[in-house]
C-alpha cells in the first residue's frame, strides 16, 4: 500500500498510486469520502477537476490502534441497513469497494455504500464509513444529513444485530478544508465509531462542500 491514496476529483474518490491494492481489505486507507451525484437522479456527472483532498501516503507497516480500552460490540458486523430518526431514514446498506480508481456510492441515491475496507460498524477500532448521494431536487437518502444535532440517534443494522450510536458531532466543511481534515475525520485506529459522509452546497453545477456527521456507540 506504499503511495496509495485516495483524491476526490469532481465528487468522485479516486485511487491514486498503487492500484494493485485497490481491492484489498482492511489496511486501505481512505481520504476525503464525498460521493458523487447521481446521473439517474437529475444531478449532473462527475467531470474532472483538482484534486481536494489527498490524504499522507501511508506505509507498508500498518499503524498500531490508538484504542485500547474500547470493547467490540456483540453486533458487529457488515451493515446492512442505517436508521436516522430525526430525518426519517431507513436506508439499505451495499457495501463498497474501489473500482477501477473510484469508491462511489450505489446509482440509486435511496441506498447508501459502506466502504468495507475500512471498519465495521460495531468494531473496537476504526472508523466505519457510510457515504450516500445528495439529491439537490430530493429523494438522496442523506439529502439533510447536515441538520442533524448532537444528541441525534442513528442506528446501524448488521446480521447479528443492531448498534445505537449517537451524534457527537455535524460539520460542512468546504473541499479544500477536508481535504486537511480528511486523516482526522476518517482515521482507522481511532476507538470504533460511525461517520456519514454526502456532498453539500449544490451551486446549480456543482457540490461545493461535504457534510460530515460523527457518532459514537452508545454504551
Amino acid at each position: 500500500m506504499a503511495g496509495a491514496v485516495l483524491v476526490l476529483i469532481g465528487g468522485y474518490l479516486e485511487f491514486r498510486g498503487d492500484s494493485s491494492a485497490a481491492d484489498q481489505g482492511p489496511s486501505q486507507p481512505l481520504a476525503a469520502a464525498s460521493p458523487a451525484p447521481s446521473k439517474a437522479s437529475g444531478s449532473p456527472a462527475a467531470t474532472a477537476g483538482t484534486p481536494t483532498a489527498v490524504p499522507p501516503k501511508t506505509s507498508k507497516s500498518p499503524a498500531k490502534p490508538k484504542a485500547t480500552s474500547t470493547r467490540k460490540s456483540a453486533a458487529s458486523g457488515s451493515p446492512i441497513r442505517v436508521s436516522v430518526p430525526r430525518l426519517g431514514v431507513s436506508a439499505r446498506i451495499l457495501p463498497i469497494l474501489v473500482r477501477k480508481g473510484a469508491l462511489i456510492p450505489p446509482s440509486n441515491p435511496r441506498l447508501v455504500g459502506w466502504w468495507s475496507a475500512g471498519a465495521r460498524p460495531g468494531a473496537a477500532v476504526g472508523s466505519a464509513i457510510i457515504t450516500g448521494h445528495t439529491v439537490h431536487t430530493g429523494g438522496g437518502a442523506f439529502d439533510d444529513l447536515d441538520q442533524l444535532k448532537a444528541g441525534d440517534a442513528v442506528k446501524v443494522t448488521t446480521g447479528k444485530g443492531s448498534i445505537a450510536y449517537t451524534v457527537v458531532g455535524v460539520k460542512v466543511y468546504r473541499k479544500k478544508t477536508l481535504a486537511k481534515e480528511a486523516a482526522r475525520l476518517f482515521d482507522q485506529t481511532v476507538p470504533g465509531r460511525l461517520v456519514l459522509v454526502t456532498c453539500e452546497d449544490w451551486d446549480g453545477t456543482a457540490y461545493l462542500s461535504n457534510a460530515v456527521v460523527i457518532a459514537q456507540p452508545v454504551a
